[in-house]
């Protein structure tokens, strides 16, 4: 499956650490990816988050850039 190419083994990030991590970056330099159900979403994201709900990310994998690192919460 092709989407296996953007899940390889990480290291877990507390809030401060992904803060952090986030703040040294440009918004077009990451994947930013909420999976959490639309509702959830709709009731408060982070800024620049894409909702991919965690049941459809391995169908819509393909919407992300396999050349930038990817945050998932």
């Amino acid at each position: 499956m092709r989407w296996k190419q953007f899940f390889t083994p990480v290291q877990s990030m507390d809030g401060l650490e992904t803060r952090k991590f986030l703040e040294q970056l440009s918004g077009d330099d990451y994947n930013l990816i909420d999976v959490r159900q639309p509702g959830e979403y709709k009731d408060g994201h982070l800024p620049g988050a894409k909702l991919i709900p965690l049941g459809d990310l391995a169908d819509r994998a393909r919407e992300l850039d396999p050349d930038k690192p990817t945050v998932v919460y």
